[in-house]
């Protein structure tokens, strides 16, 4: 493998120079492609939320599938950004390009797998939710669609990975803005109808997110395979090796954990706000979540950044760096909390509205947003310190905090609705939201003095 500086010039060395300054550098292009893929069904929810909230619950339903699947995705994404990170750290260009290669392997594999399974078995998936039988029809019809970009999702994300690896985080940026413009354009047009284009309706949606997905990926093909592409024009495909997949796996395999345990979780939480609050219950959880998606993504945004801030610094054996971008990271999410938390609190019927406008849904939504708001900066704490525990290779514990504090949440809801109607499961989720915000810091300050004496 060449290490030619033709092929390092794209890499960017965060392991000197000004710290707040990489950081926001780093974030801000992360931040962006968040809220792109936020703003992809927040634009299919506005224009489906004029066909009825029974639409937006459908193709909810099935974004909570999406959820699932993206938390398989995140296990060469996050391998990527780590084990690329540490290795140009270390200053060894060789494995970060071996690296690359193992991750868009694995990608390919896994979104194959899971585009076959949700076109050939949608009914089983949904039945799931117990919705009513209309609703279920309209999200099989939206599953089979998005199912054909399954794939292109996998490695979209595994791309980004790669680059935020490297220090490159405004390259998929650009590409993913690319990719939203386009379904502001296809959205209304397959979902209504124009011209010679019939109307679609929720299929239209599913059709207008996948041919922009396949936008996106040909473009992060074009840019990798450049002459001079990031990380030597690396092949997409390898015989896997196995002290690399291994390596992959023991980073990747906790985050996947936690996440697809987390949107099994909320898979449950759905179903049994569905049972307590009917469609509506289901169209607050969803909707409301994209709208908390603002907070979720900009804190996830900030930790991703930090992840491959620290894991640079870590393998450069520059800890104080790491432990400044920490304290920088956390000064800034607890600001923005303090704001959400005003925000959802006092305007959160006024912003469901924008996205449904039926009466009954907003009044719905506005209690969901209300109740969750009261949780933003423990979120934060939360996510924010998961990326220190990313970029020092210790992905287990946040696993661990996760999945315990998420299990609580089905028996808790349930006694909980069963007390306050479907208001309970906010509840619930706001509650050991809090307690995952104080026990994850809190881990890490003994992770760190353990670094510390090592």
């Amino acid at each position: 493998m060449t290490t030619d500086k033709q092929h390092t010039a794209s890499i960017r060395d965060f392991t000197r120079g000004g710290i707040s300054r990489q950081l926001i550098t780093l974030a801000m292009p992360l931040m962006a492609v968040s809220f792109i893929q936020m703003t992809y069904n927040m634009v299919d929810i506005i224009w489906i939320g004029r066909l009825g909230s029974k639409s937006v619950a459908a193709v909810g339903t099935v974004g909570m599938l999406m959820w699932m699947m993206n938390s398989f995705a995140l296990l060469s994404k996050v391998s990527a950004e780590v084990s690329i990170g540490q290795s140009i750290g270390a200053k060894k260009l060789d494995k970060a390009i071996l690296y690359a290669s193992h991750t868009t392997t694995l990608a390919i594999i896994l979104g194959l797998f899971f585009a076959v399974f949700f076109f050939l078995f949608p009914q089983l998936i949904i039945s799931f939710f117990r919705l009513e039988a209309d609703i279920t029809q309209e999200a099989i019809n939206y599953l089979k669609i998005i199912s054909f970009g399954v794939p292109f999702m996998f490695l979209i994300l595994n791309f980004s990975g790669i680059y935020i690896g490297t220090g490159r985080s405004d390259i998929p940026f650009y590409f993913n803005a690319i990719g939203l413009i386009l379904n502001i354009v296809l959205d209304p047009l397959f979902i209504f109808g124009f011209g010679f284009i019939p109307k679609m309706g929720t299929q239209g949606a599913a059709l207008a997110t996948t041919l922009s997905q396949l936008v996106v990926l040909i473009l992060f093909v074009r840019h990798l395979r450049k002459k001079n592409g990031v990380l030597a024009q690396f092949p997409f495909w390898i015989k896997l090796r196995k002290s690399y997949t291994l390596n992959i796996l023991k980073l990747g395999i906790p985050i996947v954990a936690m996440n697809v345990y987390f949107s099994i979780i909320n898979m449950n939480l759905t179903r049994i706000a569905s049972i307590y609050g009917g469609h509506l219950g289901v169209t607050s959880q969803t909707t409301g979540g994209q709208i908390e998606g603002i907070t979720w993504n900009t804190s996830t945004g900030f930790a991703t950044a930090l992840g491959s801030f620290v894991a640079q610094n870590f393998a450069a054996g520059k800890m104080d760096r790491a432990k400044h971008a920490y304290r920088y990271t956390l000064i800034a999410m607890m600001s923005l909390g303090l704001v959400a938390t005003a925000v959802f609190m006092l305007f959160g019927r006024e912003i469901f509205s924008i996205f449904i406008p039926e009466r009954a849904a907003y009044l719905a939504g506005g209690d969901y947003l209300f109740i969750i708001g009261i949780s933003q900066i423990f979120m934060m704490l939360e996510l924010t310190t998961q990326g220190m525990f990313n970029g020092v290779g210790k992905t287990t514990p946040p696993a661990i905090v996760s999945i315990v504090f998420n299990t609580v949440r089905i028996p808790f809801a349930l006694i909980l609705a069963s007390l306050m109607g479907v208001n309970g499961v906010w509840w619930t989720i706001t509650i050991t939201s809090i307690v995952k915000g104080i026990v994850s810091p809190v881990w890490f300050s003994f992770i760190q003095k353990r670094i510390q004496r090592n």
